[in-house]
Order: structure tokens, then sequence, then C-alpha cells
């Protein structure tokens, strides 16, 4: 159905293409998983399918692509709606309409459709995707499970053949990241849809996935085949398929219910030392009390929280809960309506924006918000100058992060993990006491996060606070030292990481939702207590250098 022959592309302003003589073939009705490192060409070939790549976004293509017989490249995204629909990372960018029925209509009436078919499929799509409580809701008052759900909506109202979707659980609470993914899977084995998915969290989809598209680093060529296959000997793998081959298990475990026939086998000697919370130190940033609302609608109800020095605080909980209102009121950004939040002592009201981002460095959700140079280097040496420090001293930041090769890049242009390491190091330039992330493993692959948990770990052991406000359990996992859960504006849960996180359904580590045992989130864990020496649970930084 699908067909990729001898296909390379390269960006406009790209020295190296970012796909080399790729040729593949997808068949029909297949739910086909594509992973590989950030930046390795996944959206691109995404792009590929309904003509975007190279329509829209011009650039050097050779090669043949087919679509159930159509040419992509020729009709470009417009002439392939009715045949793909395409879901993109952040579904707002794709919305044109303010209500729900509106955004789901639009596709159709451009294309001309009579009313009643109009109102027909509407109808089967709210049904399709259990959302006919939303019919009448404005866009924007939608959580982004919600958010995520009409977007997919608004595509199969066209009636596609084909869905593709770019990263479309990267912003989702487990939750809502699991109920999106059932729906695709319903819509793959109910319908006959055929679904083209790339993802980062493969804990996530792997086993949905019929086959797996991995593209290694620019230029590879592809490795293709089925999930365990692929996994079998991919350096991305998810916690559990990395512990199945640490352990040696065999056949290779996808799911929990499979791997639970290993663990009864398993033995894991008594130990408490991975019990023992760390304690962090002074009290660097405090909430006390703090209301907040968006148009009247509540968003922090009388939250109460401090942040100390020398710790690493995951901020957790559905979409919607209160994460990024509260991480704005630290860093100045917005003011409390009612209470007092204080950074060092200092109430925040009294403090100008600017004095507060000499001290505090934020990374927002969407890092386009930070990046507005031509050029990283103009990025960073902003940054420096705000701070009164000299152009050009970068330190250790581009060598950590992997981006001295993006210097004299356009950050917009590059892909969302690279921007992503991109902006983090447009704060870090400065050295910042207290570190406040908003998703900050966004378009981020395995080795990439589990650099970026050592490097908070060791911004911790400098001294500096840090609160990363995520939906990534398995980052929290390997790096926090508490979690606060939050829930409608309030806490509802503030404790160390392995208390929290091993009593809780939902958000839970894959290894301990397998060993349902405090001592054990992470690989690491039964490793030490396995006594594994000099076994890593991932390749070394020469072989992926990034955080």
């Amino acid at each position: 159905m699908i067909e990729f022959k001898n296909v390379t592309y390269a960006y406009p302003d790209g020295n190296e293409p970012v796909l080399k003589g790729l040729s593949l073939h997808i068949e029909e009705g297949e739910f086909i998983l594509v992973i590989g490192p950030s930046g390795s060409g996944k959206s691109t070939l995404l792009r590929c399918i309904n003509g975007l790549v190279p329509h829209f976004y011009g650039g050097r293509f050779s090669g043949k692509i087919y679509v159930a017989g159509r040419n992509p490249v020729a009709l470009g995204p417009g002439g392939m709606s009715d045949l793909v629909g395409f879901v993109f990372q952040e579904p707002e960018a794709q919305f044109v309409a303010g209500v729900v029925e509106d955004e789901l209509a639009f596709a159709m009436e451009n294309h001309g459709l009579p009313q009643r078919i109009m109102r027909k499929r509407i109808e089967e799509v709210l049904d399709q995707l259990n959302i006919a409580h939303l019919r009448h809701r404005r866009v924007e008052t939608l959580s982004g499970g919600e958010r995520q759900l009409v977007a997919i909506g608004a595509v199969l109202t066209l009636q596609p053949r084909i869905l593709v979707l770019d990263e479309p659980t990267s912003q989702l609470d487990p939750q809502a990241a699991e109920e999106v993914l059932t729906i695709l899977q319903k819509l793959n084995v109910d319908l006959g849809i055929t679904v083209v998915l790339a993802e980062h969290r493969l804990e996530r989809v792997a086993q949905y996935a019929d086959r797996i598209i991995y593209l290694p680093h620019k230029g590879k060529p592809p490795i293709i085949g089925t999930p365990r296959e692929v996994l079998a000997t991919s350096e991305l793998a998810p916690p559990l398929v990395l512990l199945a081959k640490v352990m040696g298990w065999k056949p290779l475990p996808l799911t929990l219910k499979e791997a639970m026939k290993f663990v009864r086998r398993l033995s894991l000697p008594d130990s408490e030392s991975l019990l023992q919370p760390r304690m962090g130190g002074e009290v660097v940033a405090r909430a006390e009390k703090v209301w907040f609302a968006y148009d009247g609608q509540p968003a922090l109800r009388g939250l109460s929280l401090e942040v100390q020095s020398g710790e690493v605080v995951a901020l957790m909980g559905r979409n919607g809960s209160g994460k990024t209102t509260l991480l704005k009121h630290l860093v100045g950004l917005l003011k409390p309506l009612e209470g007092r939040v204080e950074l060092w002592g200092y109430d925040t009201r009294h403090l100008d924006v600017h004095d507060i981002a000499r001290r505090v460095g934020y990374l927002p959700q969407n890092p386009d918000d930070l990046l507005f140079a031509e050029t990283l280097r103009e990025e960073l040496d902003f940054t420096l100058r705000n701070h009164g420090l000299p152009p050009g001293r970068y330190g250790e930041i581009l060598d950590t992060l992997d981006i001295a090769g993006y210097l004299d890049a356009y950050p917009r242009d590059l892909s969302v993990g690279e921007k992503q390491r991109a902006a983090l190091a447009s704060i870090l330039v400065a050295d910042p006491e207290i570190l406040l992330l908003d998703e900050p493993t966004r378009g981020l692959d395995y080795l990439q996060k589990e650099f970026l948990a050592r490097f908070l770990k060791e911004q911790r052991d400098k001294g500096k606070a840090v609160m990363v406000a995520t939906h990534d359990v398995e980052l929290a996992a390997r790096c926090a030292d508490r979690v606060v859960i939050l829930g409608d504006g309030e806490v509802v849960v503030d404790g160390p990481v392995r208390e929290v996180m091993s009593d809780s359904m939902v958000f839970s580590s894959q290894v301990n939702k397998l060993l349902r045992d405090p001592r054990f989130l992470t690989v690491e864990d039964v490793l030490k207590v396995k006594g594994v020496v000099g076994m890593t649970t991932s390749p070394s930084s020469q072989q992926h250098p990034s955080f």
C-alpha cells in the first residue's frame, strides 16, 4: 500500500540527507511503529507519506513514493488528504475552528461534502472516539488527551485508509496516552485502517505494532522487523525489554504479562539501602496557599509546596492538573490571586521577572517559546549578555548536550529533540541556581533521556534545586528524589520517589509494576541488588553523545 523506492531527501539548509536511499513497503491494514534516535528522520518519513515533504518543506528530493497508487510528491497534502489522515506532534497546531464540532466538520467542508453526509460522519467519529460529550466544547478548554482525540477525529471524518501520527502521546499523562493508543488499536483492528506512528516511549506502544521501522542515525539503512526482532538488537529499548535482555529472558517479553513468568524465577536478595530517601538542603522556593485562575476557572486551589536545594522534584499529574501554572509562578511569570510565592524568602510579587531569571532557569513545554534568534550561537550569547556575562563562554554545555554542531544553525529548523536541547542550553549557559523544566523529554530518545537524568542528578549534587514537570514516569524513576502529584490544582501526594511511585497504579515505572517492590524502580536498581558489576543500562556516551 505504501512503497518507498530509493528515497533520498535533504531539507533546504541541510548539508546531509535526512533520508538516504530509503526503500520499504507497508501492507494495507498494518500497524507500523517508526522509532529511532532524535533527528534520525522519523518525522520526515511520516511527512513523505502525505506529501508534506517535499511539497511544503522544499529541499532536495529523489526517488519514488507510491501510496495506494498515488504519488504524494506530485499531489501534495491536499491531493492526499482523503487517503492519508495526518496528526502532528502538537494537535493545536492543526486546529482551525474554536468549537469541537466545527473542527470535525472543517475538512469535509473543504472537500464539498453534502450536509447529510457531514452530519452522519461527525456522529460516527464522536461515537468511535467516545468524545460525544465534547461536541460543544471550545478547543482551548480541552485537556491534552481530549485535544489529541479531537485531532484524530478531524482527520477521520474524511474516512482515510491510512492514519499517520507523529508522537501522539508525547504531551499526555499515562492514562490519557493509554486511551489514545487503545483507540488507535481499535481503529486498526475493527476498521482495518493502516496506522503509521512515530513514538519515543516504546513501553506504551511496542506491543500494539505489527512491525517496527527502526531508523538509525541519519543516512544509515533502516532495520525492519517484528517488535521482538528489532528491539532484541536495538540500543533503544523500554525498561522492561532492557531488563529482559540483561537477564537473558527468551522469548523477549514485550508486556508485563509476558514477563511475569520470568519474575517468578528471579531471585533478588534483601537490601534496604535503596529505600533510604535523600535529604535536601535549605528551602529556596515556597508556595503558600496559592490560588490562581484562568478566566474564572481555578488552576491552583490553595496549593502549598516547598522546594529545597540539592534535590530533584518530579511534578506529576494528569493533563490540566496545574503543573505548568505552578512552574510559571515559581519563575515569576504569573502572580497568585491569593497566597504567596517566595524565592529565597522574597515574595515574587516584589521581584522583577528579569531579576528572577538571573537565578532561575525555566524551560517551557514548547522550546519555540525560548528560541527566537537566527542562530543557536546568537541565542546563547543573548542569554549571557542578559546576565552580564561575556559572549562565547559556553563552558561544557555544548559537549554535554551534544549541540556543538548546531551553533550556526537556525534553532527552529532543528528536530523536536534537538530544539529541546538547544532551549535547555540557552538557560543552562547562565548557570542558574534553580532549574524548572516543563516536559523536557519531548522528542528525546531513551539514550538522551538517560543522559538527561544523569545531568539533572549532577546539577542536584552541585547543590541546585531542580523541579521537572513531566508525564514521563521512567524519567522520574531515574532521577527524582521526591515526587509531587497534583490533582485539580492541589497537592495530592508529596513524598520520596520510591514511596510515591511504588504505591501508584498510574505513576509507576515498568520495573516497579513488574516486581511490585519499592526497592526497584529502574533496571539499575535490579543490577545493584543482583551485584552485577560493570554492566550499564545503556550504551556509553561515546556511542550516543547526548546529554
